[in-house]
């Protein structure tokens, strides 16, 4: 008896994870990607002589990436290595603060100290509750999907629902931070964590405090290759597992029979599948390939706040700054007001936090000698009309002001080629509505609940992965949306 087919929109992180596993339980795989690359967000480019991760540019929880060649029977090190780091993070506030955030818990907290005061066990104690809410919501709230009464039916998640109002859903985030710290830097650097999944620390529910226990408990490393090298990897492998892929192939439509997903529209010809599933944003899934089917749209759903996005300047630097390390932060003197204009006034406050990525750091051919390619970031709000063109030129003269007098030099005079990334062009490169980067925010304590979920309520054989839908976004999360699609199907 041959294999179901599985048809899988988009070769994005997810997308090949989802093949990955499919294909290793026996199914027959094929990936369709409209662009002539696969990574979806998580891509490069080169210029003049300088290599840019494009995307995502922070990788924690690599065993997620490690479990992928483990399933197939496959030695991880034979197809990707990375290495952990010693300094996570370099953050520089307005008030002329430098703080390193070392990996090591200890050493962390005594930088903690010497730089802002906080007692060592202040930082102790708001560690414990990040792994203490990860150790209530992990097995239940991310490795499982919240839409199957299965989930719900184990001692695992009859004890997380018990320790529920421990993970401190009702509480703001910011609110929360200022709880545990009185140095207002401190608050700053915890409020910082929302971003990680384009929400408002102001807002979004103190739940989101489990993120720092990711980063410090299980570290943050760099690939070696650089980030793109988590694809190529993945793509190696499935490959090896027989799964296709098809570049350049816009799907165009997802074919129904009744309510029953039968195939997809590519390049105008029809493919037949038993199963589909799209790691395309959900909301352009409904909205371009089902609009012949508005009566079968989540429309609660596809209705909700989306995300914040992100600006990004890619510069080639003609100098090393031996000062700044792979990933830095430089802080908004006003963070209420940068969140304010972000998600209330949909613009970009005129001192924006800056994130600022150097892979050169780690690998040295990312850049031509004694240069530095600079991932230069600020998030700002999704696209809905703004007049982009105006923000980034005010955007882009402001980041120079605040990093010439932070770094003492003239950056602009160092800028030897420019590429820049906006909402606009988020969307039209990866399909993300409004140029949103993790699908819809989390600025409220019922949004875990509130996402897609990975299989489509009213369409058979419709999945989703990716992070627009369950559990949200960023690569560790897109990772999940994978094993759960997998373990939905069998």
């Amino acid at each position: 008896m041959p294999s179901k087919k599985v048809l899988i929109i988009g070769a994005g992180i997810a997308g090949i994870a989802s093949a990955i596993r499919l294909a290793a339980k026996g199914y027959q795989v094929e990936i369709f990607e409209a662009n002539n690359y696969p990574g979806g967000k998580l891509s490069q480019f080169e210029q003049e002589g300088f290599r840019f991760d494009a995307g995502p540019s922070l990788f924690t929880m690599p065993q997620y990436v490690d479990e992928l060649f483990t399933m197939a029977g496959k030695n991880p090190i034979d197809f990707f290595r990375y290495q952990k780091l010693d300094v996570v993070c370099k953050y520089f506030y307005a008030d002329g603060t430098h703080l390193t955030a070392y990996a090591d818990t200890d050493k962390f907290a005594a930088e903690v100290h010497k730089q802002t005061g906080e007692p060592t066990d202040f930082v102790e104690k708001y560690l414990n509750n990040s792994s203490n809410i990860y150790s209530i919501t992990n097995h239940v709230f991310l490795e499982r999907s919240l839409h199957r009464l299965k989930t719900y039916l184990n001692w695992d998640a009859v004890k997380s629902i018990f320790l529920f109002p421990q993970i401190d859903a009702f509480r703001s985030m910011h609110k929360a931070n200022r709880g545990f710290f009185k140095d207002t830097r401190m608050v700053q650097f915890y409020d910082r964590y929302a971003t990680y999944n384009g929400s408002n620390p102001y807002k979004a529910p103190a739940t989101l405090n489990v993120i720092p226990h990711l980063e410090q408990h299980y570290g943050a490393y760099f690939p070696e290759g650089g980030m793109y090298s988590i694809i190529n990897s993945l793509v190696t492998l499935a490959e090896e597992l027989g799964v296709v892929f098809y570049y350049n192939s816009l799907v165009e439509e997802i074919i129904l029979e009744g309510s029953l997903a039968k195939g997809i529209k590519v390049n105008n010809q029809i493919i037949q599948g038993d199963l589909i599933v799209s790691n395309m944003d959900v909301w352009f899934t409904y909205h371009k390939l089902l609009k012949q089917h508005p009566e079968l749209f989540p429309k609660k759903i596809l209705q909700q706040e989306r995300s914040s996005s992100a600006l990004i300047f890619y510069w080639g630097i003609k100098k090393q700054f031996h000062r700044l390390n792979l990933h830095n932060i430089f802080f908004s003197a006003d963070y209420k007001a940068e969140f304010d204009h972000i998600w209330k006034q949909g613009n970009i406050y005129h001192d924006p936090t800056v994130y600022l990525n150097i892979s050169s750091k780690y690998k040295p051919d990312d850049a031509p000698e004694d240069c530095e390619n600079w991932f230069t970031m600020i998030n700002v709000p999704a696209n809905t009309g703004q007049n982009w063109d105006s923000l980034i030129t005010e955007a882009r003269q402001n980041i120079l002001k605040k990093l010439n007098h932070l770094l003492g030099e003239d950056i602009s005079q160092l800028i030897v080629c420019e590429s820049i990334l906006d909402p606009r062009s988020i969307e039209s490169k990866t399909s993300s509505y409004q140029g949103s980067l993790y699908g819809t925010s989390s600025n409220s304590q019922f949004a875990a609940f509130l996402r897609q979920a990975n299989k489509a309520s009213q369409i058979k054989n419709l999945y989703f992965c990716g992070g627009s839908v369950h559990p949200g976004g960023g690569i560790p999360l897109c990772l999940l949306s994978a094993k759960i699609v997998s373990d939905w199907i069998g």
